[in-house]
C-alpha cells in the first residue's frame, strides 16, 4: 500500500480557478502517474481535467468522457498523453481499462479517471476530491500517494 507523500487543500471560486488548479498540478505529474478524481455530479472534475490537459499540452479538447468511457489525448509539446477515463459506468474496476482497447500505453501515460473512488489498489499519483459547496464555491483535497510525491510541491498549490 502507498503511503502519503503531501497534501494540498485548496478553495476554488470559479470553474476558471479550478481550471487554472489543473494547469498548475500538471507540471508535478509524470508518465504512469494515476490521477484519481472524486466528487458529486458538478463538482469540477472535468474542468480539472481540462486544465491538466492545457498544462501538459495535449491535442483535442478534454470533455466529459462519459458516453466512450475513455479519451486519449496525445501530446502535442513531447510529454505523456493524457487518457481520460470516466469510470461512473466502469463496474469491476480499473481492471476493465485494459479491455477498452486504448491505443496507448497506460505507463506511458498521465492516466485521470473522474469517479475514480474505490477504483484502484495503491496508485502512482495524486487523488484529487471536490466538494461542492454553495455559489460555485469547492473544497479541493490534494493528495499525493508515494514516496516521490513528499516533495513534489503539492502545498505550492494551495495559493491558487
Amino acid at each position: 500500500m502507498s503511503t502519503t507523500g503531501a497534501m494540498a487543500h485548496i478553495t476554488v471560486k470559479s470553474p476558471e480557478q479550478m481550471q487554472e488548479l489543473g494547469r498548475r498540478l500538471a507540471p508535478l505529474l509524470r508518465p504512469g502517474d494515476l490521477v484519481l478524481l472524486t466528487g458529486e455530479l458538478g463538482a469540477g472534475k472535468t474542468t480539472l481535467t481540462r486544465g491538466l490537459g492545457e498544462g501538459l499540452g495535449v491535442r483535442g479538447a478534454v470533455t466529459s468522457p462519459t458516453f466512450v468511457i475513455a479519451r486519449v489525448h496525445p501530446s502535442l509539446a513531447g510529454g505523456p498523453p493524457l487518457v481520460h477515463v470516466d469510470a461512473y459506468r466502469l463496474g469491476g474496476g480499473l481492471d476493465e481499462m485494459e479491455d477498452l482497447d486504448l491505443d496507448v500505453s497506460l505507463p506511458e501515460s498521465v492516466v485521470v479517471v473522474e469517479w475514480g473512488d474505490g477504483r484502484a489498489d495503491a496508485p502512482g499519483g495524486p487523488e484529487a476530491a471536490l466538494e461542492a459547496g454553495a455559489d460555485d464555491v469547492r473544497e479541493v483535497t490534494v493528495t499525493g500517494l508515494g514516496a516521490r510525491w513528499a516533495d513534489a510541491g503539492l502545498p505550492a498549490l494551495e495559493t491558487c
